[in-house]
């Protein structure tokens, strides 16, 4: 009896096979996010930290409805 033709081998060796990239890809693509987060943190943190300029005078963003 030859097994290596059994369509369940078959059908068993292809699933280990897709399992086993499947794992690989996840590990690829949680370093690529892994990386990118670097980035971005590193981008955020060489941003100035500066105060919004808020309306000190004039109609638009200085009053407050307070029957609202």
């Amino acid at each position: 009896m030859n097994i290596s033709s059994s369509s369940g081998v078959q059908a068993a060796v292809q699933a280990v096979q897709n399992f086993g990239s499947g794992v690989a890809a996840a590990l690829v693509l949680k370093k690529a996010l892994s990386s990118d987060g670097a980035v971005a943190q590193t981008l955020l943190q060489a941003l100035p930290a500066a105060a919004p300029v808020l309306a000190v005078s004039g109609a638009v963003g200085t009053l407050v409805n307070t029957f609202a």
